[in-house]
């Protein structure tokens, strides 16, 4: 080659080293004066100094004669002999430039093909690059037979990117673990070759094996080989110890995953594969289900700190969105969610999607918030969206399912459920939502009772009520029968009195709406009317809910009418509005008209805000305001001509303990006002109750709480005591 010709390649040389490489930066009293930019093909200098231009050309001339060189010294020392190229593929291999070694070893096998050791060496490499089938193909079309150890050897690689290809999605959504359960079957194969030169592969395939089940959905298997591993004093690598902390995690094991994961972090600090999810998400996951919510935050809030927007690179001048932000902040507003920090999360959420509006995971998990805050018809929308930019996301499917049963719409979860259990049957959350479901569609039982002690005019020195409800399986997807017992009973001066009815009822539903009908026959020898009920509610919308109850014999009339033979019909009209879970405001209007002809009218508003959110815990402020009117005010049980109250009000809820579905909650409740009674002074009013939530497993839970309640009736300052108890069993 001429002097010209090689100095045209040194400039296309130097060019392309300038674009990638080489940034010349000159700076004079802080300021940039001269830079080197790269702009598609060409170089663009910009140069605001002669001084500045000089160098630059001085540095571009020692470029070029420095490359002129290299290329002449490289023309006159490049390897001709079989030989030396194999020792410049060694020496390329043993340095990490495996695609240059590669190159290298095609140049070998170009001159000689049939060469064995250039052959042998070209299927290890492309092994080595993540070409394994392509090296396995090779190996196997070799004139010569290559030894067992090294074809096993192969099949040890092509399965190891098996398993990688399980992240990918499915060729086949309808058949979706075929991919790692092939996988398994041939780390399987593997496993079974007992000869001794073997032994080194099998123990490598037991430990890929591992990866290979927790990719496959099979968790229970992962962990059956773990813990017999562990026993056996079998040490698992890092790469293997991240997907065994994710089946433990299924198993509800997640003291274990922290540890394991935390090694996993101690081995391999990163920087991690691109496709590869960053193993501090998973163990902000089991910190969380540890009840280490600290730690989770500081191990997910630092992440998502540390790592960068954008990424940019030296092949491109236009940066490229960091992948491990996104699922770094995107996991850091999940776990603000899932420990009631519902609105922190949302408006995290909200600023993601409107900066990635096409990202189907910010979308599913802004509309799995807007479920969680109480707005089901937003998120079916928001829902809809995000399954339309990933058609086969099957928390999208669990999403909308859990929106139509929050409305009631319960014709379309079955066939969805199914539908969903083909495209992921070994999912947990598939699997959990399949259960929940059966457990809502099926038999459901409540039970309430609760004892009162004090001097009320209603209830007498000692009181009791109790009431069960016992509701069938859904029928056509629309309708329960009930069976409903109720019994009250209270010890007056006048003597005991009881209210006992026994009943059936039927109960519909259908989308947004909840509607009943039911009769109560009286069993007891004070009021023998049968109580006829009817009600229905009804949301109109994510923020607005109407709802009315009527009864021919209402079981809110006071025991002391009951006693004197008195029943009432009534009606309660309520109106609500909800902003979200911090914010509600409520209307509810009553009139009743006894059997002995007194009419009451009743009125009552309450606000409830919310004043603090912690993780597990809230607190909630509010107002009261309430009144009452009656046409016949002497009357044997307590019934003032004219009355009202307000009082200030505030509830405390934390979550004393969790462990999965078993929780155990406890709530405060307090209340503090004023009742004035028409002819009679105004006196203060005060009500406190301290309660707690019992749920030993996902569908029963148990209740008990004690409440105080005082206030002047009549002008007298009457209190009463009582210890409440409750069961729920269903969904």
């Amino acid at each position: 080659m001429g002097s010209a010709g090689m100095c045209k390649q040194a400039i296309g040389l130097v060019t392309r080293s300038v674009c990638v490489h080489v940034k010349l930066v000159r700076v004079c009293n802080g300021t940039r004066k001269g830079t080197w930019r790269c702009h598609g093909k060409g170089i663009v200098v910009s140069v605001r100094s002669g001084m500045h231009a000089t160098g630059l050309a001085v540095a571009i001339s020692v470029a070029l004669l420095s490359t002129a060189g290299a290329v002449r010294a490289t023309q006159v020392r490049e390897p001709v002999s079989r030989d030396e190229l194999l020792r410049r593929v060694a020496d390329e291999r043993a340095a990490g430039r495996r695609f240059d070694a590669l190159k290298i070893c095609e140049d070998v096998l170009a001159r000689w093909p049939d060469d064995r050791d250039a052959r042998t060496l070209e299927a290890s490499l492309l092994a080595e690059l993540g070409g394994s089938v392509r090296a396995e193909e090779l190996a196997r079309n070799e004139r010569s037979p290559r030894e067992a150890v090294t074809m096993q050897r192969l099949r040890a690689d092509v399965v190891a990117h098996e398993i990688r290809w399980a992240d990918a999605e499915p060729v086949n959504p309808r058949v979706p673990y075929a991919e790692p359960d092939a996988a398994v079957a041939d780390l399987d194969r593997l496993i079974a070759d007992k000869r001794p030169d073997m032994q080194d592969i099998a123990a490598r395939a037991r430990i890929d094996r591992l990866v290979a089940l927790d990719k496959a959905g099979r968790a229970d298997e992962a962990v059956s080989v773990y813990d017999e591993m562990r026993a056996n004093h079998v040490t698992v690598p890092a790469y293997a110890q991240r997907p065994v902390a994710d089946a433990l995690l299924q198993r509800h094991r997640p003291q274990e995953a922290v540890s394991l994961l935390e090694d996993s972090i101690r081995q391999d600090p990163g920087p991690y594969d691109p496709v590869e999810t960053d193993p501090h998400i998973p163990l902000m996951y089991a910190y969380m289900e540890s009840n280490r919510t600290s730690k989770a935050f500081e191990t997910i809030d630092t992440l998502a700190e540390r790592e960068p927007l954008w990424i940019r690179s030296p092949v491109t001048p236009t940066p490229i969105q960091n992948s491990r932000k996104v699922d770094a902040d995107l996991n850091a507003a999940l776990l603000r969610e899932y420990v009631g920090l519902l609105d922190e999360a949302h408006r995290r959420l909200v600023l993601m999607s409107d900066e990635a509006p096409a990202n189907a995971a910010i979308r599913r998990e802004l509309g799995l918030s807007e479920l969680s805050r109480g707005w089901p018809r937003q998120a079916s929308d928001t829902l809809a969206i995000a399954g339309t930019l990933d058609t086969n996301d099957t928390g999208v499917d669990l999403g909308l399912i859990n929106a139509n049963r929050t409305l009631n719409d319960y014709a379309s979860v079955e066939p969805s459920l199914r539908n969903t259990e083909t495209l992921a049957p070994r999912s947990n959350r598939v699997k959990e939502e399949r259960l929940s479901w059966e457990r809502e569609r099926g038999w459901q039982f409540d039970i309430t009772h609760a004892n009162g002690s004090g001097s009320s005019p209603d209830y007498g020195d000692r009181d009791a009520e109790t009431e069960a409800t016992i509701a069938s399986p859904l029928i056509d997807d629309h309708w329960r029968v009930l069976g409903i017992a109720r019994y009250a009973s209270a010890a007056l001066p006048e003597g005991d009195v009881r209210r006992e009815r026994v009943g059936l009822g039927l109960r519909g539903y259908a989308r947004g709406l909840e509607a009943y009908v039911q009769a109560l026959p009286s069993t007891d020898r004070f009021v023998g009317r049968t109580a006829i009920e009817a009600g229905a509610k009804y949301a109109i919308s994510d923020h607005w809910t109407v709802a009315a109850d009527w009864s021919s014999a209402g079981s809110d009339v006071p025991l002391r009418a009951q006693y004197y033979g008195i029943s009432a019909k009534t009606l309660d009209t309520s109106v609500i509005w909800r902003a979200s879970e911090l914010t509600q405001v409520k209307f509810t209007a009553s009139r009743g008209r006894f059997s002995d002809n007194n009419k009451r009218n009743a009125w009552q508003a309450a606000l409830v805000q919310r004043v603090y959110t912690a993780p597990y815990l809230t607190l909630d402020g509010g107002l009261e305001l309430g009144g009452s009117r009656n046409t016949l005010p002497d009357r044997p049980y307590f019934n003032p001509r004219h009355d009202t109250s307000w009082a200030v009000t505030g509830r405390l809820e934390n979550l004393l303990h969790q462990f999965y579905d078993r929780t155990w909650r406890q709530r405060i409740d307090v209340a503090v006002g004023q009742y004035a009674q028409r002819g009679y002074a105004t006196g203060w009013q005060a009500s406190a109750r301290y309660g707690q939530t019992f749920e030993p497993r996902a569908g029963l839970s148990f209740g008990w709480g004690v409440g105080w309640h005082n206030q002047p009736y009549d002008g007298k300052r009457e209190s009463r005591v009582v210890l409440d108890l409750t069961m729920h069993w269903g969904e």
